[in-house]
């Protein structure tokens, strides 16, 4: 998102609105209006973008609809450590690497306790599992559990 989001001045960047669709089909219908805009106010390399990295974007949608948000983040895996990263000058000051050590193995123990919790950690066993999703919704038998209600 961020190559395309590049290509696009701020104040029309209508990008960041597709992930928070509530289908992939209606990602698709703002992908389409998006596109259009780009085409037509010569951002070409915009609209060819997000084809190219569409299946990135929104592979979230084949995941249970509790785990959207943390998929949906940024950097998931680089924002534990940016407390950390705040506080790698002291680490250096220390004259033996193990102090060293301890003091950043101390710092992530405390940012431990405010890591955000993952929404629906009763799916995770049927996610590892490899139950197949669509929308945020469990396909049983070939269809989508809602459409099967």
């Amino acid at each position: 998102m961020v190559n395309v989001l590049s290509q696009v001045p701020k104040q029309r960047q209508l990008l960041t609105k597709i992930p928070y669709q509530a289908s992939e089909r209606r990602a698709r219908e703002k992908k389409r209006v998006f596109q259009n805009w780009c085409l037509g106010h010569g951002y070409e390399r915009a609209a060819e973008l997000i084809d190219e990295n569409w299946e990135q974007m929104v592979s979230f949608y084949r995941f249970p609809r509790g785990h959207w948000r943390h998929q949906q983040a940024t950097n998931v895996v680089e924002s534990p450590f940016a407390a950390l990263r705040l506080r790698t000058d002291a680490a250096k000051r220390f004259k033996k690497v193990a102090n060293a050590t301890a003091v950043v193995w101390k710092m992530l123990l405390v940012a431990e306790r405010k890591f955000r919790r993952l929404n629906s950690p009763e799916l995770l066993p049927a996610v590892a599992a490899g139950q197949q999703y669509h929308d945020g919704l469990l396909i049983r038998g070939g269809q989508n559990q809602e459409a099967a209600a």
